[in-house]
């Protein structure tokens, strides 16, 4: 008996969890088919790998796909700590990446909002693996098109991302200065975690930082961000770098101090029943990754980011 392989390419259907082995085979994103084909699809993950807009390190760009490769090693069913598959919910697919044109840099913003919008327009959410941090922008940008503006932020990060900026710039520090200048997403009902650098102005976030992490522990962060956002749409975004570099060396901007892993997966169950419509896993750039623990964590993430978005409070039974 020939034992099948590649479900990536030959799954038929999207709903369910088939095991092969984690060494070989087609890579998408925890073995979901790979299809453009959103007609029965709940959620749609997509890569953009673009890192055009760091500051630092480059390498984001190969960050879609260390994730997908780490993925083939989390699909065995049931979530530990969740207690059930999200596949079991949720009909996923890989809708494969963002064709981007690195010469016309310019234009790069507007691809991605585009990718973006046509994958939202078949009433399906996305799973976005980056790349750097600028392409949450254009991503809110398509989510605000058609679910309004004043969306709650839930943003995961060592940085702030809202230095003061001029109109136009392309700079993955800078995204959500503009966001909440557009009045896309409004900051008063959005939460920052893990932060541990400097700024003036937060804009009006909501902030708990490294230390308020640390010194009143993951379940009061997660009643605290339950607080904050309400029932407000939420879009959730990760950046790796809110991970301790020892635990997320593969980064294009570590900074000491910041969370665990395991800190951040007991918030992320602790906010369960969040309306999140949309999320992401951003910077994770394996050129400096360390036994591709960076990528692992990614990946992992990111299949906790299906669970709370299979438990969001309007999602699909």
């Amino acid at each position: 008996m020939t034992r099948a392989t590649d479900f990536a390419i030959t799954r038929e259907e999207l709903l369910g969890t088939d095991i092969e082995p984690s060494y070989s085979g087609v890579l998408s994103f925890v073995r979901r088919k790979y299809s453009r084909d959103l007609t029965h699809a709940d959620v749609a993950v997509t890569g953009i790998p673009y890192d055009l807009a760091c500051t630092n390190r480059p390498g984001a760009r190969f960050g879609p796909r260390a994730i997908r490769e780490q993925s083939s090693a989390i699909n065995w069913g049931t979530v530990p700590h969740w207690g059930f598959d999200p596949f079991e919910e949720l009909a996923v697919v890989d809708y494969g990446d963002c064709g981007i044109d690195s010469s016309i840099p310019e234009g790069i913003p507007a691809e991605i909002e585009t990718h973006i919008s046509n994958i939202i327009a078949n009433d399906c959410a996305t799973l976005t693996l980056g790349g750097d941090h600028f392409v949450t922008y254009p991503i809110l940008k398509a989510y605000a098109k058609k679910y309004g503006k004043g969306l709650s932020l839930i943003h995961f990060d060592a940085h702030y991302d809202t230095w003061n900026d001029r109109a136009g710039k392309i700079e993955h520090g800078t995204m959500f200065y503009h966001a909440v200048k557009d009045g896309i997403i409004d900051p008063t009902k959005s939460v920052q975690i893990g932060q541990r650098t400097s700024i003036e102005d937060t804009l009006g976030f909501n902030v708990l930082d490294n230390q308020w992490v640390h010194n009143n522990g993951a379940e009061q962060v997660a009643a605290k961000i339950k607080q904050l956002v309400g029932d407000n749409l939420c879009y959730l975004t990760f950046d790796i770098d809110c991970l301790d570099p020892s635990f997320a060396p593969g980064t294009g901007t570590p900074v000491i101090g910041g969370l665990s892993t395991y800190q951040v997966q007991r918030i992320l169950r602790g906010i369960e029943g969040v309306n999140v419509i949309g999320m992401d896993v951003v910077e994770v750039a394996p050129a400096y990754d360390h036994g591709a623990i960076t990528a692992l964590a990614g990946a992992s993430l990111a299949l906790d980011m299906l669970c709370l978005f299979a438990r969001k409070q309007d999602a699909k039974k």
